[in-house]
């Protein structure tokens, strides 16, 4: 007896952006993994598993032309529709910097990458997401707890999470919106606190006793990107490993 997977995409039409690499890479694959017609978006590095993807679209998001440029070109890939939008870009600066020495230059860089962005690709997919379809957009622990020396990260995030809040109201009941929350991630923006004996400090913190990877992280995305999730909106999901717990 052949048995049925219990998530199957196919038919599906997503789009992920900030999809070279990280999260958004191992979220486009395992969407593909599950059937759906993936295109991602991204902005230095081309992902490199493109046999799983139908398009790979080049592009700045963190201006209103370059994000309704990407999201054309997304749309022409999966036959000028949608059925899932995951919103997965952004910027982490890794140096600390105390908020009274914040430059105006790093304040607009970040806002820019990981706010602005956002709200310009919601508003070029959100027309021609498909009813039933659904929105998933990344945002981080920061954005819940505030981060001390990266006070323009943990702002830009927290907006995020505004933003998943007002959509899901704002979308329903035709489109879901939900949002996922990770903490530490295996991926190359925490390179540097990661060196030396950086990460055993901070696997020392979590209480599972490890960073995520970035299919750790991708796995609740495809969850919420399941009918599985059909009755959440609104909803952010901790993928932490326990460090920040918020009821």
């Amino acid at each position: 007896m052949r048995r049925e997977a219990l998530i199957d995409l196919a038919g599906k039409r997503a789009f992920v952006t900030g999809g070279g690499r990280g999260i958004g890479r191992a979220t486009a694959l395992l969407l593909a993994r599950a059937g759906a017609t993936v295109a991602v978006g991204y902005r230095t590095r081309k992902p490199a598993d493109e046999a799983h993807i139908t398009a790979a679209v080049r592009g700045d998001l963190g201006t209103p032309a370059g994000a309704k440029k990407v999201v054309a070109e997304a749309l022409r890939a999966l036959r000028d529709a949608l059925d899932i939008l995951v919103v997965n870009h952004g910027v982490w600066p890794p140096d600390d910097v105390p908020l009274e020495k914040l430059s105006d230059e790093q304040w607009e860089s970040t806002r820019r990458a990981n706010l602005d962005a956002v709200l310009y690709v919601c508003r070029a997919a959100i027309p021609n997401i498909a009813d039933g379809g659904t929105i998933v957009l990344v945002s981080s622990t920061a954005g819940q707890r505030g981060e001390a020396f990266h006070a323009d990260y943990a702002a830009t995030k927290g907006a995020v999470i505004a933003i998943t809040k007002s959509l899901a109201v704002e979308l329903a009941p035709r489109i879901t919106v939900n949002c996922v929350a990770p903490g530490w991630v295996d991926t190359e923006m925490a390179a540097k606190p990661y060196a030396g004996e950086g990460r055993r400090k901070i696997e020392q913190s979590i209480p599972l006793g490890r960073v995520a990877s970035a299919d750790d992280v991708a796995g609740p995305i495809l969850f919420l990107c399941s009918p599985l999730a059909r009755h959440l909106t609104g909803e952010i999901l901790n993928v932490n490993g326990g460090s920040v717990l918020c009821g």
